[in-house]
């Protein structure tokens, strides 16, 4: 019985170790790769087969440079205000998300734009703890290996658009006919007001309720914090830190 006992525990630790290992590497790697293909295209591939339909894909990675400035700006305005903020989880919703949940409310979502981002490309879609485990476990590696930059560039490419769409770039070419650098600010909230549901939400055919929701984003966007800001505030305090320390260093020269 000891030796089953030490079997199971040598097993599952080598288990565990393995999977911090390659969790750790795949993560470390989608730091510099573009991401291609994520579970959940897999999924609604497999969907649309089950219909009758041919799978099919509109996918087209573009770095983060080749963006709308508008388009980041509009999904922290529509999805995550703190997303700049936050190391990955906005507490605050989540609490307020559950209390309106007990209170008979509508169950709605409280996942930071990093939460998506993880779910998005190492997980699959489901409410059960086991996925929302995994889902705060990868949203802690890629915050703290990815950065801001990283998970919104990852975020915009990869996230679901549209019926086989995914991405900025797929998304502005097919309902917008223009690149995703040339979106316009209200494009750019338009876009993002269908995330919650992009199945059911079409930003080429937009109902009046998600005109609403584009122009109330759009009004927010200047009120939250820019995208790009916290970047150049970062360099500021490096060359600040640098400078403190290169006088510092002098002092003690002389």
């Amino acid at each position: 019985m000891k030796q089953i006992a030490t079997a199971i525990g040598g097993w599952v630790r080598n288990a565990l170790i393995f999977f911090a290992v390659s969790t750790i590497m795949a993560v470390l790697l989608l730091k510099f790769m573009p991401v291609y293909f994520t579970p959940l295209m897999f999924i609604r591939c497999v969907e649309q087969v089950g219909h009758g339909h041919l799978p099919h894909i509109s996918h087209s990675w573009v770095p983060i440079d080749s963006i709308s400035r508008h388009v980041p700006q509009a999904v922290m305005a529509s999805e995550d205000n703190l997303f700049l903020k936050h190391n990955g989880f906005d507490f605050e919703q989540i609490y307020k998300a559950r209390l309106e949940a007990m209170k008979g409310g509508r169950e709605r979502g409280a996942s930071t734009i990093s939460q998506q981002t993880a779910k998005n490309v190492f997980l699959w879609p489901g409410h059960n703890w086991l996925r929302k485990g995994l889902e705060a476990y990868f949203t802690l590696l890629i915050e703290k290996v990815w950065g801001k930059k990283r998970i919104m560039e990852v975020y915009l490419n990869s996230i679901e658009m549209g019926d086989g769409i995914y991405g900025i770039e797929a998304v502005a070419r097919l309902n917008f006919g223009k690149h995703a650098s040339q979106l316009s600010k209200r494009q750019a909230a338009l876009v993002a007001v269908t995330l919650p549901n992009p199945l059911k939400r079409d930003s080429a055919h937009p109902t009046p309720y998600l005109i609403k929701r584009r122009d109330q984003v759009v009004t927010l966007m200047d009120k939250i914090e820019r995208f790009d800001k916290p970047e150049a505030q970062t360099d500021t305090k490096k060359a600040r830190s640098s400078t403190k320390k290169s006088s510092k260093k002098k002092k003690k020269k002389r």
